[in-house]
């Protein structure tokens, strides 16, 4: 992928072109289908508009990047600025590729490719914001962590690490950063950043509770004293106590899960840096505490009188604090891997995730391209489970008939979230008929 500097195109040929690009846009989006379509068709005819788009927002341009968290943390940004009073351009489908936020801007734009907003907030692949960075340098950037994740795409951790520093680098006024991440939170990265350099981090009674990857590298040595840091310091049926500033707050969050407790600091963190002493913090932390789950990240369907939760997995760290969240819930569960491009082919990761928080409940249903895999992995676990049916379909609605009036849990890859949303959204449909 190019994002290139080179001249606009002609004003007027530009305006004849945003208009098909335009209607597309509005129309897929409308369906919820085809996100990235329109950016993918309009970047090859207008290389400057992503670049000249965003250069028109009076506050610039905030990336938020990282192996977990993406999707949710800018949802949480996004809405904890609008409620500052900010107007707000962001790729809320997910889609976090130039072609994701080009088809966003898309629109977003007038028909002579006006956007009327403040400032952007884009969530983006540690890889392809590269590129992006070097033709758009951000304003602000969090970076929320550097973890295994389809090592067959991006190799090894440090390389992600590397790209990160290089979105640190580009960023020209403040990058926030994830203080108990080894790779991101000691006082080298982000050295030759010329922007000011801030953090969040948990309390050390909480490093436990973080992914087994992070737990033998923390706690970082952090310039802390050059830090201002974010804070989480409890975590209890969904009320966060956080400190930053000096001061002690409180709140409650309507996400479930210890790793949307951090999503929530590093979002305070990265508000508090773009605000400065314009922030409001009690409509901030309010705010906060109202914003749902992101699409597909543990997203409930009610299918006949019993919800159905969707909860996104793609590497070790995010499995298995999944699997912490779901240890007291008594949900059926059934797990869907899938191994197509945008969910990695390379499948060995799942060896390093420990599944015995479901050595009690077990699993009733697998499927997936890669059920047989998932399957040998809990053998080794000693996690008992039902059915194998790699046909997404035919496993759903096993997974339904066999468990009609309970609580149900599916972790998922990402094209298997895809299809089971898909499938899960007619069935809700189809039941609100009858």
């Amino acid at each position: 992928m190019r994002l290139s500097k080179t001249r606009s195109m002609n004003p007027l040929l530009r305006i004849a072109c945003l208009a098909p690009a335009r209607v597309l846009a509005h129309l897929l989006m409308r369906i919820g289908r085809g996100s990235a379509l329109p950016g993918l068709l309009y970047e090859r005819l207008d290389r400057s508009f992503l670049r000249e788009t965003l250069l028109q927002l009076p506050q610039g341009v905030i990336v938020v990047s990282g192996t977990n968290g993406k999707t949710t943390t800018t949802k949480l940004v996004t809405a904890m600025l609008r409620g500052q009073g900010l107007t707000v351009v962001t790729n809320s489908s997910g889609s976090n590729y130039s072609r994701g936020v080009v088809s966003m801007l898309l629109g977003a734009v007038d028909w002579r490719g006006r956007v009327r907003a403040d400032i952007a907030v884009l969530e983006l692949d540690e890889a392809h914001a590269v590129p992006f960075v070097a033709a758009v340098p951000p304003r602000f950037s969090l970076l929320l962590n550097a973890m295994r994740d389809q090592l067959d795409r991006y190799g090894e951790i440090d390389t992600a690490a590397g790209f990160l520093g290089a979105i640190a680098d580009a960023t020209t006024e403040g990058v926030v950063v994830n203080g108990d991440d080894r790779r991101l939170g000691h006082a080298g990265f982000a050295a030759s950043s010329t922007a000011r350099v801030t953090g969040f981090r948990v309390d050390p009674s909480l490093l436990s509770r973080l992914p087994r990857e992070y737990r033998p590298f923390t706690p970082v040595d952090t310039a802390a004293g050059d830090r201002d840091e974010t804070r989480l310091l409890e975590v209890s049926a969904g009320s966060l106590i956080v400190e930053f500033g000096g001061r002690v707050h409180q709140f409650t969050m309507a996400l479930d899960g210890f790793y949307n407790a951090l999503n929530a600091i590093a979002a305070i963190a990265l508000c508090r840096t773009v605000l400065g002493e314009e922030l409001h913090t009690a409509a901030m932390l309010h705010t906060a505490g109202e914003v749902g789950p992101a699409f597909g990240r543990g997203e409930r369907i009610l299918v006949g009188d019993s919800p159905i939760e969707l909860v996104l997995v793609k590497n070790p760290g995010s499995f298995e604090m999944a699997l912490e969240a779901g240890r007291q819930l008594d949900s059926a569960v059934m797990i869907a891997v899938n191994d197509n491009l945008a969910d990695g082919r390379d499948v060995s990761w799942l060896w390093d995730v420990d599944f015995t928080a479901l050595s009690v409940r077990g699993a009733h249903i697998l499927t997936g391209r890669r059920a047989a895999d998932v399957a040998l992995r809990l053998k080794y676990d000693l996690v008992e489970f039902g059915s194998v049916l790699p046909s997404i379909p035919d496993a759903l609605r096993a997974f339904i008939d066999g468990n009609p009036d309970r609580p149900k849990r599916v972790y998922c890859t990402y094209t298997a979230m895809l299809a089971l949303r898909r499938e899960l959204t007619t069935a809700a449909a189809f039941e609100g008929a009858r």
